[in-house]
């Protein structure tokens, strides 16, 4: 065979003049068709199918009202009675917070009545300068002739401890003060308080500790707590005049709003009806706490606590009570 001449050797097609409208034509539709869809994408319809939907990052429906909890503990058992704005409810309900600042304190209180049982909350105090107020936990019933089971804790100036005040009043005769400085500091984590009141005494603890009991001492002529039905209340209020060093210390009310904490609060209790009576049996030796007395360990912690930590006894004060202190204090 012969040699192939270079002329007739393929050569690569260059675009002719026929093509460049085609190309136009291609590149236009290719932009009218991405303006299209971006009209799509931003239209009512487009919206919906193209945007991020918030609940691809969060499970909240943001089209949904929010839920209201209406069953946590402090919901079921206690209604605000005093300040509102001031107190609130959270975590479904199961912790609270009450607040003081110049214009007003706050308070609630237990929908039911109880006559004897135990109750135990846990409390977060005031923290930092909290001189001048009182966070108080108690039980008491209503009348002049009242009956009340007390603690209150008397706010201090920074770095000084917190006092713990208990009280008892029996028929409206209070003045049975015994005050303690707590051995930790109640303003960093939560610490339980517990009262147990039964027909024989009433026991104060802190954190499993007891560090008062009042008996029942009727035979010698003290009335005791044993007839009327109480409520559990709780509130913070400012008493500069009296609560910090006699009241030498004011209210700094440029730290404001002083903040009380509660949480997991218990009661097992015999609940009062002005119907029905108490809902307990007429002999509720069943339940632990309705026979409860200190045995030989809780006698040693609640020595300790009164040895160390007690710094007001009003069994003792005979400044105060000239004439005698009451015939329950010679028995201690």
């Amino acid at each position: 065979m012969g040699l192939v001449s270079s002329s007739r050797l393929p050569t690569s097609r260059a675009i002719g003049p026929s093509c460049i409208p085609f190309l136009a034509f291609l590149s236009v539709s290719v932009f009218l068709l991405y303006k299209a869809d971006l009209y799509i994408a931003y239209s009512k319809r487009g919206l919906r199918r193209y945007q991020a939907r918030p609940y691809m990052h969060s499970p909240v429906f943001y089209d949904i009202e929010p839920r209201v909890i209406t069953n946590g503990t402090f919901n079921r058992l206690f209604e605000i009675s005093w300040g509102e704005d001031h107190a609130n409810i959270l975590e479904d309900g199961e912790l609270l917070t009450l607040s003081l600042d110049r214009r007003s304190g706050s308070g609630l209180r237990s929908k039911n009545e109880y006559l004897f049982g135990k109750i135990d909350m846990q409390l977060k105090l005031i923290k930092g300068n909290s001189a001048g107020t009182v966070t108080a936990y108690y039980l008491s019933s209503e009348g002049d002739f009242h009956d009340e089971i007390d603690f209150e804790f008397l706010g201090n100036t920074s770095g000084d401890p917190y006092t713990l005040s208990t009280n008892v009043y029996s028929q409206g005769k209070g003045e049975r003060e015994q005050q303690f400085f707590l051995w930790f500091d109640p303003t960093v984590d939560f610490h339980t308080y517990t009262i147990i009141w039964n027909p024989r005494r009433i026991l104060f603890y802190v954190d499993d500790i007891p560090i008062r009991e009042f008996t029942n001492n009727e035979a010698i002529g003290v009335p005791f707590l044993n007839t009327q039905p109480m409520r559990l209340h709780s509130s913070i209020w400012n008493a500069e005049e009296w609560a910090t060093r006699g009241g030498l210390v004011k209210t700094d009310w440029s730290r404001a709003p002083f903040i009380a904490s509660y949480k997991n609060f218990s009661v097992d209790a015999c609940i009062w009806s002005p119907s029905r009576g108490s809902s307990c049996p007429s002999n509720s030796t069943i339940r632990p706490w309705y026979r409860e007395k200190l045995d030989t360990a809780a006698t040693r912690k609640l020595k300790w606590a009164q040895k160390y930590h007690r710094v007001y006894n009003y069994c003792t004060d005979k400044w105060r009570f000239p004439k005698g202190v009451g015939p329950e204090c010679k028995l201690t």
